[in-house]
């Protein structure tokens, strides 16, 4: 859908028609400098390119190109106005960040950036616009098998070291990802493939169990649906939030909690259907630091795959990932401080390092640094609690004061994590522009 607002009379049309040619010192043609602006915003804003970049990047892309232009960002729509010395022009495109993919922000940028500094063509530069719009997701081969190695890794990184239980859980997790990718195919609903992959990981793991192929369900249930919890977007939702972008900050937090929700759903559901519950409570086994690292890589590697990461690319998070998950353990099995201060420590470095080097490979930072610390997402925390939820409401007045407890501990484990991590992805990135910006006034 498009609307659009209008006042400029015939002979502004006639001076900026689409045909018309840059040169040194002109400015390019409004109609088609603000659709160019539209559709690369559009291609931005559904990808996981932060709000921030997508406003910065575009008006000095129409700066640039000779106008002032204003941009109005929210949930469900992206609103440009240009406007020059002859008139003004607004259009509004609708949009849905729901995704997250790194290729096409990547490109779209560096084609924002060779428009702006007049080395393509607008005419040629909307046309590869729309060779990236079209450009198709990872192969599903790759998609599957690092779906399972993330899963696994998880489980290594979470105390898991019985050979079988880790294969089971690869399996699960590869099998849910060939089926989100199916279920994508069948309508464009946004909660059915985590809810899918969910449920499908719920009742495996409870027909495990019953053929007694584990004692434990939640470990090759849980594991699976960790890696479908939606980090980036929790990321940009609290950016936007700390940029007092409020509405769209809200609608972005929003949405991640429910995808959240629907795959505890999923779970808790799946698991019923084959007999079986999620204990609540219960502690991680202490991996050694070797393990715990190289799991950490595998499941940076298996998050890039999911946002669509060039392979040559995906070094620079594993490195960081591993760097940073070798803080945390240093920090919780030497100094034993607890999980919330070890993901804090770990999430600051990853935003330090990672606030620059996102906007040196022109990546979304809610993607790259949300692929590094994956492994400290509280998944398990979340799901234990819900499976928990589900525990009381079957008992009713009959349930025990420990199940009680054990419920509100996992849900103040969760959020205390959740905003551990939020806090040290955060901070760096908010505060490294206003620090640069500060030495650059200094200097001058």
């Amino acid at each position: 859908m498009r609307g659009n607002e209008s006042d400029m009379d015939s002979n502004v049309k006639d001076n900026h028609s689409l045909g018309a040619v840059r040169g040194p010192g002109q400015s390019l043609p409004l109609a088609a400098t603000l659709d160019f602006i539209l559709q690369a915003g559009k291609l931005l804003f559904a990808n996981g390119q932060t709000t921030e970049k997508i406003v910065v990047a575009l008006t000095e892309l129409a700066t640039a190109s000779g106008f002032k232009a204003t941009l109005f960002v929210e949930w469900g729509a992206l609103r440009v106005h240009l406007q020059d010395g002859f008139g003004s022009h607004s259009e509004t495109i609708s949009v849905e960040p729901a995704g997250v993919d790194m290729t096409k922000v990547r490109t779209t940028m560096e084609l924002i950036q060779q428009v702006g500094e007049a080395t393509k063509d607008l005419a040629a530069a909307r046309s590869a616009l729309q060779r990236i719009s079209a450009c198709p997701p990872v192969s599903l081969m790759r998609f599957a098998l690092l779906a399972a190695a993330g899963a696994a890794a998880l489980g290594v990184i979470f105390g898991v070291d019985h050979p079988v239980t880790l294969i089971l859980i690869a399996l699960i997790a590869g099998a849910g990802a060939c089926l989100r990718r199916w279920l994508a195919t069948l309508g464009h609903n946004l909660f059915i493939q985590p809810f899918g992959a969910a449920l499908s990981a719920g009742i495996a793991g409870a027909i495990a169990v019953r053929l007694n192929l584990s004692s434990d369900q939640s470990l090759i249930a849980v594991f699976p649906c960790m890696i479908l919890v939606p980090g980036p977007h929790f990321l940009n939702g609290a950016l936007d939030l700390a940029r007092a972008r409020i509405p769209l900050g809200i609608s972005r937090t929003v949405y991640a909690t429910v995808v959240t929700l629907t795959i505890s759903t999923g779970l808790v559901l799946g698991l019923a259907f084959g007999g079986a519950g999620l204990s609540p409570g219960g502690t991680s086994a202490v991996v050694p630091l070797g393990y715990d690292v190289l799991a950490a890589g595998v499941a940076v590697a298996a998050y890039g795959t999911f946002f669509n990461m060039s392979w040559s690319r995906l070094p620079i998070p594993i490195a960081v990932g591993m760097f940073a998950h070798g803080c945390r353990w240093s920090a919780i099995t030497l100094a034993g401080v607890n999980p919330a201060t070890g993901a804090l420590i770990a999430c600051l470095i990853v935003g330090i390092i990672m606030t620059p080097v996102a906007d040196r490979l022109r990546s979304p930072f809610a993607g790259i640094a949300f692929a590094s610390v994956v492994s400290l997402i509280p998944g398990s925390y979340l799901f234990r609690m819900a499976g928990g939820m589900a525990s009381l409401l079957a008992a009713g007045t009959k349930a025990s004061p420990e199940l009680f407890f054990q419920v509100m501990s996992d849900a103040t484990g969760a959020i205390l994590i959740v905003v551990a991590m939020t806090f040290g992805l955060v901070v760096p990135k908010i505060g490294w522009p206003m620090v640069f910006r500060k030495k650059d006034t200094e200097a001058a």
